[in-house]
């Protein structure tokens, strides 16, 4: 049975190409949406706090400030609307979940960068 949804997976999934990004990543997510007949492409800015599951249910978690709010959003890395994902900086954290990264505000919410 795994080998069949294996098999479906590797031959009808269309896989795309991204940058390889983790936890305490800053990047950019741009998507399409839909509005009836017309399309336009928006993205969504923020610091990645875990990457989920592995082949065609991958998924990533992003938060950004939006004002004083917090706002998250979830995106299958198979979402047919995504059009790219850009890395702006890589993050210096110590776990693969920075769910802590929640309860922070102001100047401790920052992340160190990494050197290379």
């Amino acid at each position: 049975m795994e080998a069949l949804i294996k098999f479906v997976q590797d031959e009808f999934v269309t896989k795309k190409e991204f940058p390889e990004f983790s936890a305490g990543d800053t990047i950019t997510v741009y998507y399409e949406i839909r509005e009836g007949e017309k399309t336009r492409t928006q993205f969504f800015k923020g610091v990645v706090i875990q990457v989920k599951g592995t082949g065609i249910t991958k998924t990533f978690t992003i938060r950004k400030m939006s004002g004083t709010v917090g706002v998250e959003r979830i995106f299958p890395v198979n979402l047919p609307a995504l059009q790219k994902i850009e890395v702006n900086k890589r993050g210096n954290v110590r776990r693969k979940r920075i769910y802590y990264f929640r309860g922070l505000t102001g100047k401790k919410a920052r992340i160190k960068e990494k050197k290379y």
